[in-house]
């Protein structure tokens, strides 16, 4: 809450996005490559420290932030419902990637990892273009700004 009060959402979101796309994709690299542990698990820690201080965090103050008064409630659990769903689908999904003895990558997963930085790509230009900055209005004043938009 400290960075956030203090930074702002959309900043977290973006340092968040950068992060996700640099840890993917040096995930994937390791994977391409073969290098070595101590580069994969340096990659994998920065991938938890992004998602720690970016969407991890802040998706929680964005969406009971964004939607206006009388939807609110509403807007929130859709927004929860969906994040937890997308989650579980991820969850439910990766065996089919990566398991060891029957997944599609199970050989080498780079291109998992490189699908998902590619997806945090898309992200980051959705946050530049379309996440306003939350930081010190009240909600009347964003949900003027939002309907506006």
């Amino acid at each position: 809450m400290y960075l956030i009060d203090r930074l702002g959402r959309k900043t977290l979101l973006l340092i968040g996005s950068v992060g996700y796309i640099i840890s993917l994709a040096m995930v994937a690299w390791a994977f391409y490559t073969g290098a070595g542990a101590t580069f994969l698990l340096f990659f994998l820690m920065l991938f938890i420290a992004s998602h720690a201080i970016g969407q991890g965090a802040v998706i929680w103050v964005f969406i009971s932030e964004i939607f206006p008064t009388k939807t609110r409630a509403a807007g929130q659990s859709f927004g929860a419902s969906i994040h937890w769903i997308f989650a579980a689908i991820i969850t439910l999904i990766t065996p089919v990637f990566l398991d060891s003895e029957s997944g599609i990558f199970k050989d080498n997963p780079w291109p998992i990892f490189s699908f998902f930085a590619f997806m945090m790509a898309l992200q980051l230009v959705w946050v530049l273009l379309k996440v306003p900055e939350t930081k010190g209005a009240s909600l009347e004043d964003i949900e003027s700004k939002l309907i506006k938009n």
